[in-house]
């Protein structure tokens, strides 16, 4: 893995303050692959605009690479592969552009973007 990027799904499990949380993050870590990119719309997702509920959540986002910018060309390879596939929301698009080439999606529901990640350059999706 090159690069690894979490969904709302990813961010929720790897928040959570668990022994499993944190030895999979030691993993991470070993394989040089920590910080985590996060595309900033997936905070759309991830937050609940409660400040208790969104605590530790944010407390989370502090540890990786939130990307706030979108590029017109990421953008656009989004747009591309939610059309090639046919499914997933321009959020799961935009996450799965983000690990190309060559990078890892951490989720909770896979299916749509393992949909997206086939037309992908050499892109792997993960339940977590």
């Amino acid at each position: 893995m090159s690069v690894l990027v979490l969904d709302s799904g990813g961010i929720s499990r790897l928040a959570r303050q668990s022994q499993e949380a944190a030895a999979m993050i030691a993993v991470f870590r070993r394989d040089g692959i920590w910080p985590p990119i996060v595309p900033s719309i997936v905070l759309v997702e991830s937050l609940t605009g409660r400040q208790r509920g969104d605590a530790v959540i944010n407390r989370f986002l502090k540890t990786c690479d939130l990307i706030e910018d979108l590029p017109q060309h990421l953008a656009r390879r989004a747009t591309a592969l939610r059309s090639a596939a046919r499914q997933g929301s321009a959020v799961d698009a935009i996450v799965v552009a983000s690990a190309e080439p060559g990078g890892t999606v951490l989720s909770g529901d896979v299916k749509d973007l393992r949909a997206l990640a086939g037309y992908a350059q050499d892109v792997e999706v993960h339940r977590v």
